[in-house]
C-alpha cells in the first residue's frame, strides 16, 4: 500500500493500481492523517479541521467515524471480519495512519534529499531527478486553502525548491553547464526571491562562455532584492560577483571537477595501498568521520554510526593506545546538551573509560595528552547525566590541557566543561565565561570550530541573562564564521535564535534593532506572529541529523510562546518528544483536570542537566500553581531559586518561559497560602 500527496491525494495497491477513496472528506481524512505522520488525530479535532469553515452539523462525529470505516475496507479489502485493523486504527482518542517509512511519496522525497547530501554529485543527481519526477502538483493539491495542510504544504513545497537547486548544482558539477541554463531560468522566473536559483543561474552562464549574461543576471537579481524587499544580495551573490569579474579560477568547471577527481583517485590509491585491517585505516577512518560530522544532514548522522563502529573495531584488536587515538580524534564541537542517541554514546563513555583503565599509568606529555582526550570524551557524551563522573572528567581533562598548554586540546576539554556546567540552574555567567575564553583562545589559533561554538555559547549565554544585542553580535559572528567554512548546522541555531528574538522583544536580529515590547506581552496577535516564526524555524531541522535537538522541539516552543501570554496551550495531540513528563502537568492542568495534574506531579522526576533545565523547572512550576500543589512548588523553587535574574529556558537560545522571577513569585504565594491554610 503506498499514498502520494505530493499533487492531488492517492492511494495505490502493491500492484500500482489507483484504490477508490470516495468522496473528499474521505481524502481529506487521509491527508490529515498523513499529515500528523503516524501519530494519533483526535477525533474532535478531525471534525474541527474538515469542517473549518463553518460549525460542523450536528452528527459530524459519527460522520468521520463512518469516513473511517470506508477507508479502511478501502485500504484493507482483505481484512478478516472482526479483526483489527493494522493500517487506519483506532488509538485513544482518535485515529492513527500507521503507515510505513516508505508508503508515502512526501516520506521518501524528504529522505531521497537527505541522502543526496552525502552522495557523489552524478548519484546525487541521479537520485534527485528520480525524487523530483515524484511530484504530481503541489503537494496535497486540493486541500490548499485548508489551515491543517499549511504549514506541511509550505514545507514539502520549500524542500521541493530546494531540492530543485541542489540538483543543478549537481548538474553543473558532471554536466555541460549550458544544459542547466533554461531550467535555472525557469526557476527564477517562478521563484525570484531565491538568491541561491540566481546564484546558480549566473555560475551556468558563466561556465557556458556567457560572462556578460551572468552579470547581467546578477544585475536583475540586485534591483529586483533592492527595489522589491529592500534589502541587498547576500554574501554569495556578491561573492559571486566578485569572483566573475575577476575570472577566479575556481570558477571553471575543470577546476571545479579536478576536486571530485583528485578525492576518488587518492581514495583509491589509499584502498589499494593500505592492507584490509591495517590499523592505519581505522584512524583513518575516524579523522574522516570528523569533517564529516560538520557537514550536518545525513553526514553527521553517518559520522555518530561509524565513529561507534570504529571505537569497537578498535577495542576488538586489543590495543588501548590505538583504541585511545580512535576515541580522542573525533574532537567534534557540540552546542547541544542532549544526546542524539543515548545508547550509542553510553558505548562510547564505557569504551573510553575502559581504554583509560588500560593505559600504562607513565606521566609522559602524550600519554597526559591522550589521558585528558579520553576524559573530554566521557565529559562530552554524558551529558545531561546526574551523576558525578561526566563533571569530574571534564574537570580533569581541563587541567590536563592547561598544564599540557596544547590550545586544541584546550577546546576539546573546554567543550567537555560547558556539557557538564548545568548542576543546577542559575549558570549562564559560567558559561559565558567558557564561551569568552573559547573564542580568544580560538581567534588566537586558528582552531575555527571551536571559535564558532563559543560564539554559539556565548549567544545563549546571553539570550539567559537578556541581553540580546550581545546575542545579536554573536549569532553574526557565528554565522560569519559558518560561511567561511562552510558549516551549514550553524544556520539551524541562529534561525531559532531569531525566532526566540522575535519572541521575547518582538524585534528580529538585525541592525539598530532594539527591544520594543516586555517579555510575554502581546497576547495572541504576538502570540500568532511568533508561531509562524517557530514553524519556520522547525523547517530548518528537517534533515539536519540531530535528532535529539528536533524531537519535541516545535512542540515545545509553541507551548512556551502560548502559556506565558496566558493562552491555553496550543490544541490537539502534539508530540513533546523526551520533554513530556514535564508538559504533561500543565496541560491536564489547563485542562481543568486537576486531579491527574497532581498525580502527574507527584511523578515527575528532576528534569536532565541540561540547556532546558530552568524551562522544565518552569512547566512544573506552572502546573504546581495551576493546581495549588505546594510539595511540586518547593521542589520547583528551591530548583529555580539560583536563576531568579535569568529567562527561563532562554539559554538555550531556541525558547524561553519569561523571567524566572515570576515564577518564583508565583510559587511563593502558593506556599505561603498553604501555610495560611
Amino acid at each position: 500500500m503506498r499514498f502520494g500527496v505530493l499533487g492531488p491525494v492517492t492511494a495505490w495497491d502493491d500492484a500500482g493500481n489507483t484504490i477508490d477513496v470516495k468522496g473528499p472528506r474521505h481524502r481529506a481524512v487521509l491527508a490529515r492523517l498523513i499529515v500528523a505522520r503516524r501519530r494519533v488525530v483526535p477525533v474532535d479535532l478531525l471534525v474541527a479541521d474538515l469542517w473549518e469553515d463553518g460549525d460542523p452539523p450536528r452528527g459530524a462525529v459519527s460522520a468521520v467515524r463512518t469516513f473511517v470505516a470506508a477507508l479502511r475496507r478501502a485500504l484493507e479489502p482483505d481484512r478478516p471480519p472482526r479483526a483489527a485493523p493494522r493500517l487506519l486504527v483506532t488509538e485513544g482518542p482518535g485515529y492513527a495512519l500507521r503507515a510505513a517509512a516508505g508508503a508515502v511519496d512526501a516520506w521518501r522525497f524528504e529522505q531521497a534529499v537527505t541522502d543526496s547530501g552525502t552522495l557523489p554529485p552524478r548519484e546525487a543527481l541521479e537520485r534527485l531527478e528520480e525524487a523530483l519526477g515524484w511530484w504530481r502538483g503541489p503537494a496535497y493539491a486540493e486541500f490548499a486553502g485548508q489551515e491543517w495542510a499549511r504549514a506541511e504544504r509550505s514545507r514539502l513545497t520549500e524542500l521541493r525548491l530546494h531540492a530543485v537547486e541542489r540538483r543543478a548544482e549537481a548538474r553543473l558539477a558532471v554536466r555541460p553547464a549550458a544544459e542547466a541554463v533554461p531550467d535555472l531560468d525557469a526557476h527564477v522566473a517562478e521563484h525570484p526571491w531565491r538568491e541561491d536559483g540566481w546564484r546558480l543561474l549566473a555560475l551556468a552562464l558563466y561556465r557556458a562562455g556567457r560572462q556578460g549574461d551572468a552579470l547581467a543576471v546578477l544585475r536583475r537579481a540586485r534591483a529586483l532584492l533592492v527595489e522589491e524587499l529592500g534589502v541587498d544580495p547576500g554574501p554569495a551573490l556578491r561573492r559571486l560577483e566578485s569572483d566573475i569579474l575577476r575570472q577566479a579560477p575556481h570558477l571553471d568547471p575543470a577546476a571545479s571537477g579536478t576536486a571530485d577527481a583528485v578525492w576518488a583517485q587518492a581514495a583509491a590509491a589509499y584502498d589499494r595501498s593500505a592492507p584490509p585491517g591495517a590499523r592505519a585505516r581505522l584512524e583513518s577512518t575516524v579523522n574522516l568521520m570528523r569533517d564529516l560530522a560538520v557537514t550536518g544532514g545525513a553526514g553527521l548522522e553517518a559520522a555518530g554510526r561509524h565513529r561507534a563502529a570504529a571505537v569497537a573495531a578498535a577495542e576488538e584488536l586489543g590495543d588501548a593506545e590505538l583504541t585511545a587515538r580512535v576515541i580522542g580524534a573525533f574532537d567534534v564541537p557540540a552546542i547541544w546538551t542532549r544526546s542524539d542517541d543515548p545508547a550509542r554514546a553510553a558505548r562510547v563513555v564505557a569504551a573510553a573509560e575502559r581504554t583509560l583503565a588500560a593505559l600504562p599509568p607513565d606521566g609522559t606529555r602524550a600519554r597526559q595528552a591522550t589521558r585528558a582526550r579520553l576524559l573530554a570524551t566521557v565529559g562530552l557524551e554524558s551529558r545531561g547525566g546526574h551523576g558525578p563522573r561526566g563533571p569530574e572528567a571534564a574537570r580533569q581533562a581541563e587541567r590536563l590541557a592547561r598544564d599540557l598548554d596544547d590550545p586544541a586540546l584546550l577546546a576539546f576539554a573546554l567543550n567537555a566543561v560547558f556539557m557538564q556546567s548545568f548542576e543546577r540552574a542559575g549558570l549562564a555567567g559560567r558559561r559565558d565565561a567558557i564561551g569568552a575564553e573559547l573564542v580568544a583562545l580560538s581567534g588566537r589559533h586558528g582552531l575555527d570550530t571551536f571559535e564558532v561554538l563559543g560564539h554559539l555559547v556565548r549567544l545563549q549565554a546571553r539570550c539567559a541573562l537578556g541581553d540580546f544585542l550581545a546575542a545579536d553580535e554573536h549569532a553574526a559572528a557565528a554565522g560569519r564564521l559558518a560561511e567561511r567554512h562552510e558549516r551549514p548546522l550553524v544556520g539551524v541555531f541562529t534561525g531559532w535564535y531569531r525566532a526566540l528574538r522575535l519572541d521575547v522583544t518582538g524585534a528580529p536580529p538585525g541592525p539598530g534593532s532594539t527591544p520594543h515590547r516586555p517579555p510575554g506581552a502581546g497576547g495572541q496577535a504576538a502570540a500568532d506572529e511568533v508561531e509562524v516564526a517557530y514553524r519556520e524555524a522547525a523547517g530548518l531541522l528537517v534533515g539536519a541529523g540531530m535528532p535529539g535537538l528536533e524531537r519535541g522541539l516545535a512542540a515545545l516552543a509553541l507551548l512556551c510562546a502560548r502559556v506565558r501570554r496566558g493562552l491555553p496551550p496550543p490544541a490537539g495531540d502534539a508530540d513533546y518528544g523526551p520533554y513530556e513528563p514535564w508538559v504533561r502537568p500543565l496541560i491536564l492542568a489547563a485542562a481543568g483536570r486537576a486531579g491527574p495534574a497532581a498525580a502527574a506531579l507527584e511523578e515527575v522526576p528532576d528534569p536532565p542537566r541540561d540547556l532546558l533545565l530552568e524551562a522544565m523547572w518552569c512547566l512544573v512550576a506552572r502546573a504546581a500553581v495551576g493546581t495549588g500543589h505546594r510539595e511540586a512548588a518547593r521542589r520547583a523553587h528551591d530548583a529555580l531559586a539560583p536563576a531568579a535574574g535569568e529567562l527561563a529556558g532562554a539559554g538555550s537560545g531556541l525558547l524561553t518561559l519569561g523571567p524566572v522571577s515570576d515564577h518564583l513569585a508565583a510559587l511563593t504565594r502558593v506556599s505561603r497560602q498553604g501555610r495560611a491554610g
